[in-house]
Parts: C-alpha cells; structure tokens; sequence
C-alpha cells in the first residue's frame, strides 16, 4: 500500500522532501480544496495510507476538516502554532512529527537536523 501525505502547497511539499524519502507520495490541495478536487483526490488516494499535515491556521484547520471528512482514517500530522505553517517547522521539529505518526522508516535524517 502506497503512503501519501496531503500538504496545503509546493512550498510545504518541498520542505517535507528534505526529511522523508521519494517512496512517500506527497500530494498538494494548492488551497481550499472544492468538490471536484476532493473526488479527484479521493480516486487518487482512496487505496493509499493517508496522513493530512496541513498549517495550524484557519484555512489549513478548513482543508483539514474537509479532508478528514473525505479520508476519516487518515492520521493527522501537527506543527505547532508558532511555526510558519509546515514550511517554516524546523526540519527536526518535522521529523519528531512524522515519527510520531508512524512514518520512522520513511525519514531521512541529514546533518541540517
């Protein structure tokens, strides 16, 4: 089964790939996703392990809300409030969340850490 983490942007996505290996799918919502996004999300992850990491904001707790809805299973991956969303978290902050959610074996830890 193919692990996939949903992020809000490129931006989020660019900063995970520092901490976690190319076998972890990393999926963006750009956004707010709408309807047509969800189903096209949905029929892309639905066979997949999903762990929604989304910023600790308004808009990032409404794609969260959405996206839990959609994948209730799914495990959901924190940053804290002070950070500037998932691409201003510490990369080792990153990393002690991703293994807390289960994804150990996935993580590369590099000297920046």
């Amino acid at each position: 089964m193919r692990v996939s983490i949903i992020v809000e942007g490129k931006h989020d996505r660019s900063r995970l790939k520092h901490v976690i290996s190319d076998d972890v799918h990393i999926v963006c919502t750009f956004g707010t996703p709408g309807t047509r996004q969800l189903q096209a999300l949905f029929t892309e992850l639905r066979d997949d392990e999903v762990f929604i990491f989304t910023d600790n904001d308004a808009s990032g707790k409404k794609i969260r809300a959405l996206l839990g809805d959609l994948f209730p299973d799914a495990v959901h991956i924190y940053t804290k409030r002070g950070y500037n969303g998932v691409e201003g978290t510490p990369l080792d902050y990153l990393a002690l969340q991703l293994e807390k959610a289960g994804l150990e074996e996935f993580i590369i830890y590099s000297p920046e850490m």
